[in-house]
């Protein structure tokens, strides 16, 4: 069975509700599966762009007051926000192979110096019998309270990135990675900020590793499919065994697509035309998930737009959508003007709605100023004065 591009863009626009808009930020985030969270900013611009009633509240009240949505790490070692119910998920699926790998990397660069498992162990039990007593701590007022988190260490002697770098910057995310940590509210200044306090984590309930490949391989599916194991594997950063075996267990259906290949989709997911609706344009973020869901991405990024939208480490720019496809990118001046360029011609109609979704993204982040962390070409070319 055939599934087309344009049944999979419609699906797009749809599933990732931005032909139909959510009314929270935890509807979003169960949309598109998990928001990438590596630049704090994308986090609120990925939501704003869904939104009902885009802004930062709705959001910071999740993170912050309600909890219903958890910042940590996941999949291919990347910092995402998701849904509180499928942190477990994401933790016992991905986590434990990760922090392992981590781990080994810690104790080779840091065992020149000394620093040994028995060593990491003691300042980890100190850490967390500083959070239990004290509370939630800035990663600077750790280091006050247990002064080997601000140890530095030489690591790579006589490579060309050997460097400096303290304990506790490798410690923390590990301790986190291992599901000990979270990072909770952000200590001060806008939305953007990425410096946070470190909280106790409540405990993943127990998932055996296998079924949280696969319900988080649903999940993925119902808001990306079809998607090829290429997709998959490039995702969720697992190795071609795990992800065919997650495939397996959750029962997915091989289909055909557009230009050749084979893609997967839930066995009630086959094709239908009544998710298409009227044209819709977005304005998403450098990193949003959308773009970043798939590696395989001609059917909705065209070859030639790359070179402008990606930086040289593969991470995507700011991007203009017109109906299930980039169009073009965008970017915010150091005045806060929103300004934006087309990379192909789509006439006046989404010309129209571009517009309009520019001054609603305007109108919303006021007075902050966002620069993504991974600059672009084109973000760069928009950007300068």
């Amino acid at each position: 069975m055939l599934i087309s591009t344009r049944e999979r863009r419609a699906r797009l626009g749809v599933r990732h509700r931005l032909a139909v808009k959510a009314g929270t930020p935890e509807e979003v985030a169960a949309a598109v599966v998990a928001l990438h969270g590596t630049d704090p900013a994308t986090v609120f611009l990925s939501a704003g762009a869904r939104l009902l009633a885009p802004g930062p509240e709705p959001v910071e009240r999740a993170l912050y007051a309600e909890h219903t949505l958890v910042r940590m790490t996941g999949m291919r070692r990347t910092v995402f926000v998701v849904p509180a119910e499928l942190v477990p998920v994401v933790h016992h699926s991905t986590m434990p192979a990760i922090a392992r790998r981590e781990r080994a990397s810690m104790l080779k660069a840091f065992g020149p110096g000394g620093w040994d498992e028995a060593r990491f162990k003691d300042i980890e039990a100190s850490v967390l019998r500083i959070l239990a007593e004290a509370g939630d701590q800035t990663a600077a007022e750790l280091g006050v309270l247990e002064p080997r988190l601000r140890e530095q260490v030489r690591v790579a002697v006589g490579k060309p990135y050997e460097g400096v770098v303290s304990v506790g910057s490798r410690l923390l995310p590990l301790m986190a990675m291992d599901g000990l940590l979270v990072r909770r509210a952000r200590v001060s200044g806008t939305w953007v900020s990425g410096t946070h306090y470190w909280a106790l984590a409540q405990e993943p309930a127990a998932r055996a590793a296998h079924e949280a490949r696969a319900e988080l391989v649903a999940r993925w599916l119902a808001a990306f499919g079809p998607g090829t194991e290429a997709d998959l594997k490039w995702w969720t950063g697992w190795t071609l065994k795990d992800v065919r075996g997650a495939l397996a267990g959750t029962g997915a259906v091989a289909v055909e697509l557009d230009g050749g290949g084979t893609g997967y989709v839930l066995p009630d997911d086959l094709p239908r035309d009544r998710e298409a609706g009227e044209p819709w344009a977005a304005l998403l973020p450098a990193l949003d998930p959308t773009p970043m869901g798939w590696q395989e991405r001609d059917w909705y990024l065209p070859g030639e737009h790359r070179a402008e939208l990606f930086d040289r480490s593969g991470n995507v720019g700011p991007t203009v959508w017109w109906d299930g496809r980039v169009v073009g990118g965008w970017a915010q001046r150091r005045d806060g003007e929103i300004v934006w360029r087309l990379l192909e011609d789509v006439g006046t109609d989404a010309k129209a709605a571009i517009e309009r979704e520019a001054a609603l993204l305007a109108s919303w982040i006021g007075e902050v100023r966002v620069t993504p962390r991974f600059r672009t070409p084109l973000e760069r070319a928009l950007s300068a004065p």
